[in-house]
């Protein structure tokens, strides 16, 4: 198949964000995602000029692999180096922050290099695969044992990012790795407004049922805003055809990166919008970038809720522990205020409790061995002895014995 029909990106606002902090972007070789840090001025600005930094240098055929990598992460991390400057320039815009998740193709391999939490995935053979590690608070809580991926969705500081592209360290701590790919494999980058709100399965049957990648891209998305995709989300979907290639039929740009940047215009709208919404240009849930300062803050934070869920967790379980010891005490009791009338294999007996036994403790004891002999009765009257005569009280136990002692008279 045509690689220009494997290969895409698209980008949407979101319902509930005012502005498109993403940017997306597909090429001959390079493909990349940046999600610029929500809850700081500039989002948009930092997504942007990371990606025309990135794309500058890295979208061309290399000699080598390495060669590739080793452009790869230093214009990611000399985009590091733009931000400062733009803030520098601009210092309404300090704080301004990106993820950013990209790969180049060289024939067989990809070189990948990561930070922050937007994704790449692999899709191959039907199954959909997460190559890079999100940077974030809760993924070292996951990776330490400490919370589950499922309580990670839903985490209070799930947007809590523990690595960042921003104006703040212009030496960067970037993942990268290079990974096999081969034909019929389908790559997807994409921001968190995807990952965080659509689960991975659904994003494989997606991907499964639907080989054209522009299309792919839409049903994606559109399952991000059938959940409420109270971020923006961005998808660059890259497929490898049979000859072994996913460049697109030209250069695609979405989000932040393919309007004019205009610096003026930028800063100028900064105060209005905090004023109206907040320290962030939109609504919604906005990522922070945890400094060692606030990282201590959260980890405590984290500490003293799992506390409260222990405590929590206790007193129900020391509830429900005093309940059934409760009940077993009561239970008990009111099995001694019970009588039938049996045997013991040689006599007519009354027996206080019921029959039977629960974890090695009997629940009847004999009450009185009347001395009637079972060979006394006649075969219908010993078989009832035998398989027990249930009464209310051991006065109605007493009237029982008595007619079975007459009976055994007349024998």
């Amino acid at each position: 198949m045509d690689a220009r029909v494997l290969t895409t990106a698209a980008s949407h606002v979101g319902r509930i964000r005012l502005s498109n902090q993403d940017s997306g972007y597909a090429g001959t070789h390079l493909f990349m995602v940046a999600d610029g840090m929500g809850g700081h001025a500039g989002g948009d600005v930092a997504s942007s000029l990371a990606t025309q930094a990135i794309t500058a240098v890295a979208d061309e055929r290399f000699e080598s692999i390495p060669l590739a990598q080793e452009t790869l992460v230093n214009a990611i991390k000399h985009s590091a180096q733009e931000l400062s400057d733009a803030v520098r320039d601009h210092p309404d815009l300090q704080g301004m922050g990106t993820t950013v998740s990209a790969m180049i193709r060289h024939d067989d391999k990809v070189v990948v290099a990561h930070i922050g939490d937007s994704r790449i995935y692999l899709f191959r053979d039907s199954k959909l695969e997460q190559i890079t590690t999100d940077h974030t608070f809760v993924q070292k809580l996951v990776e330490t044992g400490r919370i589950t991926a499922e309580e990670a969705m839903v985490h209070p500081r799930r947007n809590v990012l523990m690595r960042v592209l921003g104006d703040f360290d212009t030496n960067p701590d970037v993942d990268s790795f290079i990974v096999e790919t081969e034909p019929g494999d389908r790559w997807l980058l994409c921001s968190d407004g995807l990952c965080g709100y659509v689960p991975d399965d659904v994003v494989a049957q997606i991907l499964r049922e639907t080989p054209d990648a522009a299309a792919a891209s839409n049903r994606l998305i559109e399952a991000a805003l059938d959940r409420g995709a109270p971020d923006n989300v961005t998808v660059v979907i890259a497929g490898v055809n049979e000859t072994n290639v996913s460049a697109a039929s030209r250069p695609i740009l979405v989000g932040a990166a393919a309007q004019p940047l205009i610096f003026d215009a930028v800063t100028k709208r900064l105060p209005k919008i905090t004023g109206m919404f907040g320290a962030y240009a939109g609504l919604g849930e906005a990522e922070t970038f945890a400094t060692p300062d606030f990282l201590e803050t959260i980890i405590a934070e984290d500490k003293k809720r799992a506390a409260r869920r222990r405590l929590r967790w206790g007193t129900y379980f020391g509830i429900a522990l005093t309940l059934i010891v409760g009940f077993a005490i009561w239970g008990y009791f009111w099995t001694q205020s019970q009588f039938y009338v049996g045997s013991d294999g040689n006599s007519v007996v009354i027996y206080r409790g019921i029959t039977g036994e629960i974890g090695g403790l009997n629940l009847n004891s004999v009450e009185r061995d009347t001395d009637i002999p079972l060979k006394s009765l006649p075969q219908y009257l010993r078989t009832s002895v035998e398989h027990t005569i249930p009464v209310d009280s051991y006065n109605a136990a007493l009237e029982v014995v008595s007619r079975i002692r007459n009976v055994s008279a007349t024998q």
